[in-house]
This record gives C-alpha cells, sequence and structure tokens, in this order.
C-alpha cells in the first residue's frame, strides 16, 4: 500500500512485512534448484556440462543476492510482503522527490501517546505538546500510539486523519499570542514526554569506518562487475591485464571512501554547543546543557557579560519573547551585516508565527549573539540578565541542522546523466548480443569446439560493452569541475547540479548587493518646497528630515563599533550625526536638540516601512521612513508633485526613500513604547525624499555583458522600485531595447493594467493576447503587483518568460518566477547574496549564494598563446595558479578570523579557533606546526630569508597544500564555513564573476561526458567485433599487449578529463543530451570507418600467412595477423581520442592541453617505430612480429585515410546538428504561444 507523504524530500511510501527467513525468495527457490541439480544433472551429465550448470546456478544465487544490496524494490520483492494495515507493517520503503536522495528501506516506529498530547500532523497550527496551552478538542483521546520513521535525520510521523505521513510537527506555526504566554514545561513527566517525541538537541550521526566505507563500495554493481570482468579475464590467461585493472580500480575506490571519510569526519567536529543555558522548568528557572533543549522550553539567552566574554553560539531555533539581541547570520545567509533581532512584543497575538516571514524575531542555530538587550518588564525575570526565548526547533530541524544534512547527504559518489548513461549502454548491448550470438552459433555448429570457451567468450564479448572504468571516468569529469570551482573560492554542496550549469540558458540577479556595491552614497534631500531640486547641503535640510534620518534605523553598537545597513550609515553621515550606545542620535555641530530613541518598528518586507518612537527635548515624535508608494498612502496631505519628484530621480538609478513624521500629544514613556504600529504609523507629515546612489560593483556590467554574448538570457529580479531597476538593467546590459512596465490603470478594477514607459510617453494596454507582439519591441519590466494580477488570470507562463525586469517583489514570488521559468522548460540559474534570496537560490537549476568574502582570483588563461612565453607556458599557469589560491586562502584565512564565517559550532578537539570550522591550515589547527609558522614569521621580520630558507618555506607551504587539498583527484571537503544553506553554490566573492565560472564548467563537464561516451562507445563496438569475428577466425591478443592497451586507455581519458575550460563563454552551446542523433549517428559512422579499416589490413596480413588452420581456442602465438590486428587496433583508439575530443569553444584545444597532446604525439612516433621495426626487442617484448614492407607502410597510409575519414565525418556531423540555439528556441516557443487571431495576422 502506497501512502503518501506530505513533504519535499519525500513522496510517498509503501508498508512491507519481512518474511521468516526460510521463505525469503532468494532461499527456498535456490535450495530447491541446487537440489534438482544433484539428483538429475549431475549423474547424467558429463563432467564439463554438470560444472557449467552448477556455475550458472550459483552465479544466479551470487547475483540474485547482490541485487538485493543493490536494488531496494528488489529486496522488498525478495524479502518482504505488501500490507495494507499499517499496525501490520514492520518496515516500509521511502520513494523520495526527485533530488532528494534514493529509494531506502527505513524500520517503523511506534510510541505511545501520552494522556492528553495533541496528534502530529495537524494543520490547524495546533502543534504544541502539552500543557495548559495545548488543551483543546484535538486531543488524541482516541490514538494510544504514534507510527513513524526516520529518513535522513528527518521524522515523519502518520495521521490515521488524513492517512498520510506528516514531518514531525515543532511548536513553530503558533499564534504570537500563544508564544507570549509560554512558561515552560510544567513538570518533568511533561519535558520527558517532549524528549522521547523530539529526541536530544544533538547532531547524532553513525561515523563509518574505512573498512565499511570500502565494503559498501565493492558491493556497488558497476564495481562487481569490474571484478567479475577481471575474473574472466583470468580465465582467458590475461593476468597482467586483470590485476593491473584490478589495482587501479581498488585505488580508486578507496581514494572515494579516503574524501567521504574526510568530509564525515569534518562535520562529526561540529555539535551544538554544550554551553549551560537558564530554562524555565516546573516554574522556576534551572541551569540545563544546549544538549538537553526541547521544543517548548523558555530560556534565557543572551551574551555573556565579564571580562573576556564571547559572543554565544545560539544552540537551537529560538523566538524572543522579551528582550532583543544582534545576531551574527553569515554561516547560513552570507549577510555580513550583523542582525537585529526583537522581541514579538507588539505584534497582533492572532496573527501566526512564520520563520520564513518573522525572521526578525528568530535566533537561528549555529549563530552567535554578539549583543543583547533584555526586556525587564516582561511576567519571567531572568536570573542571569538574558532574553526570554521559546525554542522552537532542535537537532537536524534547526537551521544549522538542515545545513548539515544538505552537506552530509551529498557526500555520495555523483555522476553525471544517469539515466542516459543507462540507455547509451542499453544501445550498445544490442551490437554485443549480436556479435555473442554469432559466435555462439558458429561455436555449436562446431562439435570439436570447448563449450567452456565458447560460453567464456560470449561472456567476454556481452561484458566488453560496459567499458570497466565508466565510473570512474563519470565520476572525474564532476570532481575535476568541483576541484576548479573550490580553487576560485566556490563550493558546491550539490554536485549533480554542476551538469544543469553547462545547460543553463536564463541567468537572473538579484541587484542590490550583487549588481550592485553594498556602499550607499547619500546625494541628498528633495524636500518639495519651491522646487524639486536635490539639496545636497545638509545644513539647510528641515529640522524634522534631519531628525528622521538620524533616528529612524536599526544602528547598533557591537563592540564599541557601530553596524548595521550601509544606506542608513550613509544617511547617518551625510547630515552630520553621531549615534551613541545609548540610542541616543547627537549633532556633531550646532545646537540641534538631541534624539532619543523610545521604541522601534523594524523594516518588514511586506510592509516596506519602518519607524521609531523617539523624543526631542520632552516632545514625542514619530519618524517614518519607506518606499515612497508605501508612504503615500500615510500622509495626511500629499504634494502633487510627490509622485514624479521621487520617480524622476529613480529613472536616474537612485534609491529613494520617503521621510514622513508626526508629533505625538504628551504621555509617558511606557505610553510611547506601547504605541501600535499602526498608529505610529498614520497621519504622518511629509519630511522629504532622502536620494541615495548606489554605485555599480567594477565588474557587474562586464560580466553581464559576456554571459550576453554567450546566449544567456539576462533577467533582475529586485525588491527595489522599477524606474531605479530599468536604469541599472539598462547600465548592465539587462536591457538595451526600450523599456515597458507593467503597472496598475488608475481608477481601474484590479485586473487592469497599462504597459507604462520608465518617461510615461508610450502607454499601452495590456492584453494576454498581446505580449508577445510587445516583447518584439520592447523589454518588460513586472512589479510585485503586476505578478500578482498575472498570477489571478493564469498568465505567468506566458509572460515571466519574456520578462527582463522583476521590481518591487517579495522574497516569496522571486521563487514563483523561478519555479515559472522552470515549468517552461528553461535552465536557469539565480544568483544573490543569500538573504532574502533563499527560496529564489533553491528553486533554481543553479542557485549562487555570494558570501561577501574575498575578490575573487584574476582568471589564468587557459590558452598558451595568450602567454609571454609559449615555452614555458605550463609552469606560468601552474605558478599562477599557485599563487592565487594560496593568496585567496591567506585573505579566507583573515576573513573567516574576523568572524565573517566562522559559526559552525564546537571543535571537539585540538586548540580553540573560536568554535569555527574552516578551511584552515593543518598548522592553524596543530600547536607545533603554529610554533614553527611563527617562527619563520618573526625570521622574516629581523632578516631577509637565505634562498635555502626560501626554497624550504615553499615547500613547506607545497606540502601543506597537499596535505590539505587532497590529490587532486577527489572532490574537496565541503565545511560549514565554505557553504551556506542558502544555495547549491557557495561563492566567497562579492562579485559575480563566479557565475561565469560555474557556467564554464558546467559546460566543461557536459562535454567532457559527452566525448567520454563517444569514446567509450566506439572503444566497446571495436573490442565486440574483435572478440568476435576475428576471434573466430584465430585472432587474439597476448597479456602485455592487452595490458599496454589498458595503461594507453587509462592515461588519454586522464589527460582529457583535465581539460580546462576557456575563460571567454562562448555563444555556441555544448550539446545537452548524451543520446542524441548526432551521437548515434557519429558512433555508427566512425565505426563503420574503423571497421573497414580493421577488415582491409587484417585481409592484407593473411595474404603473407601460410595456409594453416588456427584453433580459436589455442594458446596465444605470435604471428603477423595478431600483430597487424593489435596495432590496428591500438591505432583506431588513439584516432578516437583524437577525433572525438571536444575542444575549442569550450575546452582547451588538443595543442593547449599540453599532457594529452604528449601523449597523442608520443603514441604516433610509437607506432611508427613498432611498424618500421626500429626497436626489435620492444617488438619482442610486445611479442609482435616483423611486418613485410611495402605493406607495414601501406598499414600507415590506412591508418592515415581512416583518421581523416572520422575527422571529417566527425566535424559534417557538428555543422549538420548544431547545438540548440537560445534564439531558435525562444522563437519557437513565441510561435507555438501565439494566439490565432496575431498568426493570422502575421
Amino acid at each position: 500500500m502506497r501512502i503518501p507523504v506530505d513533504s519535499k524530500i519525500v513522496k510517498s511510501v509503501e508498508l512491507y512485512k519481512w518474511r521468516a527467513p526460510l521463505w525469503r525468495l532468494d532461499i527456498w527457490p535456490f535450495v530447491g534448484l541446487y537440489g534438482s541439480w544433484l539428483l538429475t544433472a549431475a549423474p547424467q551429465l558429463d563432467s564439463t556440462d554438470a560444472g557449467i550448470v552448477l556455475g550458472s546456478l550459483v552465479l544466479s544465487h551470487i547475483l540474485t543476492w547482490l541485487f538485493t544490496a543493490w536494488s531496494v524494490d528488489f529486496r522488498c520483492f525478495m524479502h518482504a510482503s505488501k500490507v495494507k494495515d499499517i499496525h501490520s507493517a514492520d518496515v516500509c520503503k521511502v520513494i523520495p522527490a526527485k533530488f532528494s536522495g534514493s529509494k531506502e528501506v527505513v524500520p517503523l516506529h511506534q510510541r505511545r501517546i501520552a494522556p492528553g498530547e495533541k496528534l502530529n500532523g495537524l494543520r490547524d497550527g495546533s502543534q504544541l505538546l502539552t500543557g495548559k496551552q495545548g488543551a483543546s478538542s484535538s486531543l488524541a483521546a482516541q490514538a494510544s500510539e504514534e507510527i513513524g520513521f526516520e529518513y535522513r535525520k528527518q521524522q515523519f510521523i502518520y495521521s490515521e486523519d488524513e492517512g498520510k505521513f506528516f514531518k514531525l510537527d515543532y511548536p513553530s506555526k503558533e499564534l504570537f499570542g500563544t508564544y507570549s504566554k509560554f512558561t515552560g514545561y510544567g513538570s518533568e513527566a511533561k519535558a520527558l514526554t517532549a524528549m522521547e517525541k523530539w529526541g536530544r538537541n544533538i547532531f547524532e550521526f553513525p561515523q563509518p569506518t574505512f573498512g565499511g566505507l570500502m565494503k559498501e563500495h565493492c558491493m556497488e554493481p558497476f564495481f562487481v562487475f569490474q571484478v567479475f570482468c577481471v575474473g574472466l579475464w583470468c580465465l582467458d590467461e590475461y593476468w597482467y591485464y586483470s590485476v593491473f585493472t584490478l589495482l587501479m580500480l581498488i585505488l580508486f575506490e578507496s581514494t572515494v571512501v579516503k574524501s567521504r571519510l574526510k568530509t564525515l569526519q569534518e562535520l562529526r567536529r561540529v555539535r551544538v554547543d554544550s554551553q549551560t543555558l537558564m530554562v524555565h522548568r516546573g516554574g522556576k528557572w534551572v541551569k540545563l546543557s544546549g544538549m538537553d533543549l526541547l521544543p517548548g522550553d523558555v530560556v534565557s539567552i543572551g551574551r555573556p557579560t565579564g571580562q573576556g566574554s564571547e559572543e554565544r553560539t545560539v544552540p537551537a531555533d529560538m523566538l524572543l519573547i522579551a528582550g532583543s539581541a544582534i545576531a551574527n547570520e553569515a554561516l547560513l545567509t552570507g549577510e555580513s551585516t550583523p542582525q537585529w533581532k526583537g522581541s514579538i512584543v507588539g505584534r497582533e497575538p492572532g496573527d501566526r508565527l512564520s520563520v520564513r516571514r518573522d525572521k526578525s524575531h528568530v535566533l537561528f542555530g549555529g549563530t552567535k549573539i554578539l549583543q543583547h538587550t533584555p526586556d525587564k518588564g516582561g511576567p519571567l525575570k531572568t536570573p542571569d540578565g538574558g532574553c526570554v526565548a521559546v525554542v522552537l526547533r532542535t537537532g537536524f530541524e534547526t537551521s544549522q541542522g538542515k545545513l548539515m544534512r544538505t552537506i552530509l547527504f551529498s557526500t555520495e559518489r555523483v555522476t553525471a546523466n544517469n539515466w542516459e548513461s543507462g540507455l547509451f549502454i542499453c544501445f550498445l548491448v544490442v551490437f554485443a548480443l549480436i556479435a555473442a550470438g554469432y559466435v555462439l552459433k558458429k561455436g555449436l555448429d562446431d562439435p570439436s569446439r570447448s563449450k567452456y570457451k565458447l560460453f567464456l567468450n560470449c561472456s567476454l564479448i556481452i561484458t566488453s560493452v560496459i567499458p570497466p572504468e565508466l565510473p570512474m571516468e563519470l565520476s572525474i569529469a564532476v570532481n575535476t569541475s568541483l576541484i576548479a570551482l573550490a580553487k576560485r573560492g566556490i563550493y558546491c554542496t550539490e554536485p549533480f547540479r554542476i551538469p544543469f550549469a553547462g545547460k543553463v540558458d536564463v541567468c537572473c540577479f538579484d541587484k542590490t548587493g550583487t549588481l550592485t556595491s553594498d556602499d550607499m552614497e547619500f546625494r541628498g534631500v528633495v524636500a518639495l518646497n519651491e522646487t524639486t531640486d536635490l539639496i545636497a547641503d545638509s545644513t539647510k535640510f528641515s529640522s524634522p528630515t534631519v531628525q528622521t534620518l538620524a533616528s529612524c534605523h536599526a544602528l547598533v553598537f557591537v563592540d564599541n563599533k557601530l553596524v548595521g545597513d550601509p544606506l542608513e550609515k550613509a544617511a547617518l553621515k551625510g547630515v552630520d550625526w553621531n549615534y551613541t550606545a545609548d540610542e541616543k542620535a547627537v549633532p556633531r555641530k550646532g545646537s540641534a536638540q538631541p534624539v532619543q530613541i523610545i521604541a522601534r518598528h523594524h523594516f518588514a518586507s511586506h510592509l516596506k516601512r519602518m519607524s521609531v518612537v523617539a523624543r526631542v527635548d520632552d516632545t514625542f515624535f514619530c519618524f517614518v521612513k519607506g518606499a515612497p508608494e508605501t508612504i503615500q498612502e500615510r500622509l495626511t496631505e500629499v504634494d502633487p508633485r510627490y509622485v514624479d519628484a521621487y520617480k524622476e530621480y529613480t529613472r536616474q538609478g537612485s534609491r529613494v526613500l520617503a521621510l514622513a513624521y508626526k508629533r505625538l500629544p504628551d504621555m509617558s514613556v511606557g505610553e510611547a513604547r506601547s504605541l501600535d504600529r499602526q498608529e505610529v504609523e498614520s497621519g504622518l507629515s511629509f519630511a522629504g525624499f532622502a536620494v541615495f546612489a548606489c554605485p555599480l560593483r567594477h565588474d557587474s556590467a562586464t560580466v553581464l555583458k559576456e554571459l550576453k554574448d554567450s546566449s544567456h538570457d539576462l533577467v533582475m529580479i529586485t525588491g527595489d522600485q522599477a524606474l531605479t531597476a530599468c536604469h541599472v538593467a539598462a547600465q548592465v546590459h539587462i536591457i538595451s531595447r526600450p523599456a515597458l512596465i507593467l503597472t496598475p490603470r488608475p481608477g481601474s478594477d484590479e485586473d487592469s493594467f497599462d504597459w507604462l514607459s520608465p518617461d510615461e510617453k508610450v502607454r499601452l494596454p495590456y492584453k494576454k493576447e498581446e505580449v508577445l507582439d510587445i516583447d518584439c519591441d520592447y523589454d518588460l519590466c513586472l512589479a510585485g503587483d503586476g505578478l500578482n494580477m498575472l498570477q489571478r488570470t493564469h498568465a505567468l507562463e506566458l509572460v515571466i518568460p519574456v520578462t527582463k525586469v522583476f521590481a518591487r517583489v517579495a522574497p516569496d514570488q522571486k521563487e514563483l518566477i523561478l519555479t515559472t521559468l522552470k515549468a517552461v522548460g528553461r535552465t536557469a540559474l539565480m544568483c544573490g547574496d543569500g538573504t532574502n534570496d533563499v527560496g529564489a537560490l533553491k528553486q533554481a537549476h543553479a542557485g549562487v549564494a555570494l558570501l561577501n568574502a574575498i575578490p575573487p582570483a584574476k582568471p589564468v588563461d587557459a590558452s598558451p598563446s595568450a602567454l609571454p612565453d609559449s615555452g614555458n607556458a605550463t609552469t606560468t599557469q601552474s605558478d599562477n595558479a599557485a599563487s592565487a589560491v594560496q593568496g585567496s586562502k591567506s585573505k579566507r584565512q583573515k576573513a573567516i578570523t574576523a568572524g565573517a564565517t566562522g559559526l559552525a559550532g564546537t571543535v571537539e578537539s585540538g586548540p580553540s579557533v573560536s568554535g569555527v570550522v574552516t578551511r584552515s591550515k593543518a598548522s592553524s589547527l596543530q600547536p607545533s606546526s603554529s610554533k614553527t609558522t611563527a617562527t619563520s614569521q618573526g625570521k622574516q621580520g629581523s632578516k631577509p630569508l637565505t634562498p635555502a630558507e626560501l626554497q624550504r618555506e615553499k615547500l613547506k607551504k607545497m606540502m601543506d597544500e597537499l596535505n590539505e587539498e587532497g590529490d587532486g583527484r577527489t572532490p574537496p571537503t565541503v565545511k560549514l564555513g565554505d557553504a551556506s544553506m542558502a544555495a547549491p553554490f557557495t561563492a566567497k566573492h562579492s562579485s559575480v564573476r563566479p557565475t561565469t565560472d560555474i557556467i564554464r564548467q558546467g559546460r566543461s563537464t557536459l562535454v567532457t561526458t559527452l566525448q567520454m561516451f563517444k569514446i567509450l562507445g566506439l572503444n566497446c563496438l571495436a573490442t565486440a567485433y574483435v572478440l568476435s569475428v576475428m576471434y573466430l577466425d584465430g585472432v587474439k591478443l597476448g597479456d602485455m599487449q592487452a595490458t599496454i592497451h589498458g595503461v594507453f586507455t587509462a592515461a588519454f581519458f586522464l589527460f582529457i578529463s583535465h581539460a580546462r575550460p576557456l575563460n571567454t563563454l562562448s555563444a555556441e552551446r555544448p550539446h545537452p543530451n548524451i543520446f542524441s542523433p548526432y551521437v548515434i549517428l557519429s558512433l555508427l559512422g566512425q565505426f563503420a570507418i574503423h571497421l573497414t579499416f580493421l577488415i582491409t589490413v587484417v585481409n592484407g596480413a593473411q595474404k603473407f600467412m601460410p595456409e594453416e588452420c588456427i584453433e580459436p581456442d589455442s594458446e596465444f602465438t605470435p604471428n603477423l595477423v595478431n600483430t597487424v590486428s593489435y596495432m590496428s587496433n591500438m591505432m583506431i583508439q588513439v584516432a578516437t581520442f583524437a577525433v572525438n575530443y571536444i575542444g575549442h569553444p569550450f575546452n582547451q584545444s588538443i595543442r593547449e592541453n599540453r599532457p594529452f597532446y604528449f601523449a597523442l604525439t608520443s603514441a604516433a612516433i610509437f607506432f611508427t617505430a613498432l611498424l618500421s621495426d626500429l626497436f626489435r626487442s620492444l617488438n619482442n617484448s610486445l611479442r609482435l612480429v616483423p611486418l613485410p614492407q611495402p605493406y607495414g607502410r601501406q598499414v600507415l597510409v590506412y591508418a592515415g585515410a581512416m583518421v581523416a575519414g572520422c575527422y571529417l565525418w566527425e566535424h559534417f556531423l557538428r555543422w549538420l546538428f548544431p547545438p540548440p540555439s537560445p534564439t531558435k528556441l525562444r522563437q519557437r516557443r513565441r510561435s507555438a504561444t501565439k494566439s490565432p487571431e496575431t498568426k493570422k495576422r502575421d
């Protein structure tokens, strides 16, 4: 029975009950088969045939047993029976959503429900456990037990009423009024019940051993298949080749296991801070460890006071119900600016908490408290002077836990295009079955043939189709990109996204902090007095204007340093006022009265405004600032020039905020603090427009121009005003034609909109059927209200794909835009700063969060021609790359030490590094190394180092680098300081340059995967022919010959997988799919040319052979046909690599990929030497006989013709089947969605 699951990561589950061991389908049927063989086959057949039958039975039994380990579905079929009643089930099979993991069989667990406890899965928000807050009619009086399962550290509980599983409920969606009445668990019994339900607040996962992981890898299908192939080759007496292949496989698997262990060990260093907190339990404050916190606990949280006190890590997600705090959330969001967190005092008691929307009230697990202010007027008084908070989520459900889950479950081996790999192999299997059938038919026709050798040969033919190095090469293709990105400060927690980056056709960007700088410039104020001119001199501002700018902000002091929004700091500086630690704004010059802030109502994205209640002398004022269109609705009197004035400056790309104020009647400070926000922000008087300039980042225009020139559509998604967004979009090449903004039609219903130009000279009515026509002449811009209208009229999928700028959009609307683009078949990249872009970054195929830590390293040109001395190209490139990496690492170390990214938890062992888990050098974790480093630095400070000392330092640095980064073939270890929960890709840069790096590496991965499949396919087809038709003619390979063949193949694959992508993105795109007409026709055409070449040279060699019968099953003996066959096979292999290598415009060309170029050149010289018989001893060691002349020279000519034919065929197909062009795709999409009337008019 399949039961749905209400979750993003799990689609559904199926219920099963285990069979008794003897009744499993992989035991009793085979017991019967073995008995039948013993009673019938063994006495009646000869020993060879009986052995073949028994071998087949044993092999089938082993395969059946292995399939139960490989396939979850098969294991359930063999070991369990389906049940319909969940109470009868032992286990369930979890069917995850796409890209959320693989199927798993997990045990069902049962827990008795305590009296009065609420059922899980209620969608009415009543999710609290027990106590005074939880008594209602929805209690689980009739239910005695709770049934659930755990999948990837997430708990799911079955709801009898709804008939499906829900995620384990946490008290994170209650009413604000409910939270404000929390007093914690009233008794120890209730706390124990909560502990049974939610468990301890720890990150607990098993730490596998090297042997355990190696066993898991050795049980995988490809590895078992490879070992089976090695066994077959041994039976056919290819000992050297078999041992070489087996060692290569074990070495590769060991490297992968080592990489996984390194990542898991790094994650185990992170744990919940074991600090002691004050928790309100049983009506009193008690001391408890952070690991013993439970959802629903009321705790006192804050930064410890006293000498040497440090920021305190928040042990769980908490809601502030009294007091305020300043937190550093760089780990989670990449936002380096400390965030102000306020209590829920003042929120409507009937409003429901949304953690995403109301994050200004939530302290997230793993972040650090820099400063706190307790609220002494609340009902609960904390004994240690901390803020009062309610624990919402613990363990792996916290924000830090979610990030750990992402990293933990992305350490599995990755490959590109799995379903296409299977389809491609099935295509090759068809040819192998034909070849094996041909050999089997011919062999059975000859009664003298050994059936053992015949079946062995047929097995070798079929297994040759699936090359042993396939998983190895596919993993290398992805891992190479992971390593290249990590060296540029870009970390990927979901490696399967890299091929998606190569298919991206639309790039979306946030504006503020992404395309533009975080640093704001205060230009002045528009007062709307006699003129609408900008006043830059702050001495000419009115008193309310100055007071609003000086006091209406969220700036705070942390460690005697003013921190906060750069815009607000620029405004304070612009009016020449100071802000003090006691929340008072004072002028630097003059005799103006200081402004004392009494209460703050912080900025909310859905309100688009903020306000403060302040006291000037003995008079109370409300000062408000926000979006001009929002403030306009709250003014008592609106100047007729209001709209034109702010639009004039937004068209120039300025950020414009409206300022307003009102004087309050006489009241006490307590009354002023308790004023309702709605009352504070209504009935206002206008105080001017504050105009700010937000300069572009230095390379934003260059990077976006490169993306546009490389066949990508560009889109801006911002919360800023539409006119400002259009101005900036024009500067960075997102829009290049006249712009039209979808605006509501004045005085009409809510679904009446017009397309309006920024200067308001062009106005066109919005009609759904005319959107595509308008798109032909204009670049379109949508605002948030326009999106709402499109959603109501079901026009999202028509308008969003042709829109260039989205302005005034809320975070959930950003997510809607990305899901719509995905729905219409676009492959989207989203780049943002990780704060309010999290939803969109997660929805994009390639989401890139910028952590604003270090500038990107200057790209190293992949082309030797770009270097001054091409002769030293390789050395120069490596030195440049090494210096860039070293430079970025040293900068990253400084940034991490400063606390920008290191909020990962507590390190269990080693010297204290402020609780930070980072990509630090080994020296920072080992005291002895630290001393050495300090000593060397001291020496450097006192006198210059000698050449010997410099060389020693350089060697030490190289060794440290090798120890840290591994062997260069394994993916880098992603750590909590390197990744954010915001996106699959995390870039430690403030520039948008990482987007081009990610797309270049994505295209490189796609291209490398494509050429690998083609090369492997051609090699397998040639091998199948040699093992079938030519084998029957007596052609065989020697053991040393097969080994040399394998070494060549492995070396060539290694060289092509390490080709670096070009720095410039091309307008041409790579082919997105492996299974396509271009690939199939290329394979068939080249195979036909190879086949012709093979048949020609072998037939030519047979003319020089004596007429004698060569037995196919005889031992290998050197002769002319064997020699020519081996050498022609090697030539085909080298030609396959050379012809199918895809260089420009994506990767280095063959000449630029020096190792590959030298390998090809060496192979050509090697074959010429073999054919010319220049080194007889070499030919003898390979068991090759001399070729009669001029036949040897003819073989060289035929080989040249074969290479030329393959080259011409391959490039003809590349011309005939070009990759899909975005322009053609857009035209096709436009014609498909045009209305019949438009098509008729066209």
